[in-house]
């Protein structure tokens, strides 16, 4: 029996290029489609954040889900081998993420596990009070090879439901809670990459990232930068969007950040932003963190990541103690989410504040990988 026949997805009318839904037109190994999504209460008590990708070139599709409350991480991972119904149904494992209403109502959801009473379950109904906005283009090259090139939007509205963890149900509801979530596709390196003489000869001395949707009652702010470590800036854009207005743009966002001693973990910020009528500042009070490195399979997260083959059926649960430096391990060199309270304008808004800093950033002081605040 051939092994090539028409999907499911084929049968509606959202082909680009003559092939099949089956495929994606490069062949590239790197090739992904996922999303993410944080929900987080507005106290810092509660931090999830969950995902689910496809590798189609590679043949997986995983998910993950991370809880953090207090120092305790739980984690739900799931992988399995991609099959032509997969991307229609996007569950694996426990996990699932069910689509109501493209771009506006969610189900998100984490079956118990009957075998650990006190593991990570939950129901959630995520709905956008927002349209979804586009990130910038996002390119990176090493050398003359592109290695990441990415197409995203963003959004960010209301989390109802319930989550169920170690013998408690916390209960979630509009007004307390914020929900953010990113939706991405196209070519980003997965484990198992080749180095080769790029790698050697393009080595990164630097990486600064900042990722930063926020709620507000009446709007929503998009903030997004990456530096090289001279400060030359790959990514940059500061978006407000309101309902049934023209979004404006806010101009070349600068983000001062506060770090704890000895570290590179921030405290507070603030972002000036401005475009031709004012200049205003976006001020960040951080609320809880989630590393995401740990548990939620981002580079460079030592025990699972995107993307690697499991096996069929793969299900992982754990937790992790945060408050201990070896179960971090390196999670200082990879990106961390922070739950937030933001003001602007005299407004209060609430939202993450996603950053990395490692290795030189002449900007901030920092000289190099063990170069930390002082």
């Amino acid at each position: 029996m051939p092994d090539d026949r028409p999907v499911a997805l084929d049968e509606y009318p959202v082909h680009q290029v003559p092939l099949s839904m089956k495929h994606v037109a490069t062949g590239d190994r790197n090739a992904y489609d996922r999303c993410i999504f944080q929900v987080f209460d507005h106290q810092g008590r509660a931090l999830l954040i969950l995902g689910l990708g496809v590798y189609p070139n590679v043949g997986v599709i995983d998910a993950y889900a991370t809880l953090r409350t207090g120092d305790t991480l739980h984690a739900v991972r799931a992988s399995d081998a991609l099959d032509d119904d997969t991307r229609m149904t996007m569950a694996v494992g426990p996990l699932r993420i069910q689509v109501e209403r493209p771009l506006k109502d969610f189900i998100l959801s984490c079956a118990a596990d009957p075998d650990d009473p006190d593991g990570l379950s939950y129901e959630i109904n995520w709905s956008a009070e927002f349209p979804a906005l586009w990130e910038p283009h996002h390119v990176q090259r090493r050398g003359a090879r592109l290695t990441l090139e990415g197409r995203r939007f963003v959004q960010a509205g209301r989390c109802e439901g319930w989550i169920r963890v170690a013998g408690e149900e916390i209960r979630l509801s509009g007004d307390d809670w914020t929900g953010t979530r990113d939706r991405s596709w196209g070519t980003r390196p997965l484990p198992g990459e080749e180095g080769g003489r790029l790698a050697e000869e393009h080595r990164t001395e630097g990486f600064h990232w900042l990722w930063c949707p926020v709620r507000f009652g009446d709007r929503f702010l998009m903030v997004i930068t990456q530096e090289d470590a001279d400060g030359y800036r790959t990514l940059n854009d500061a978006t407000l969007v309101r309902n049934g207005e023209r979004d404006r743009q806010l101009g070349w966002p600068q983000a001062e950040i506060t770090y704890r001693s000895g570290t590179r973990h921030p405290e507070r910020a603030t972002v000036h932003l401005g475009d031709f009528r004012k200049p205003s500042e976006l001020g960040v009070e951080i609320l809880t963190s989630s590393p995401l490195a740990v548990g939620a399979g981002y580079p460079p997260a030592e025990d699972w990541q995107h993307g690697t083959w499991r096996g069929r059926g793969w299900t992982d649960r754990r937790r992790y103690d945060l408050s201990d430096p070896a179960a971090i391990g390196l999670a200082a060199y990879g990106v961390t989410d922070h739950s937030a309270r933001f003001t602007l304008d005299g407004q209060v808004g609430h939202g993450i504040f996603e950053h990395g800093s490692f290795g030189r950033h002449d900007p901030s002081g920092f000289t190099g990988f063990d170069s930390v605040a002082s």
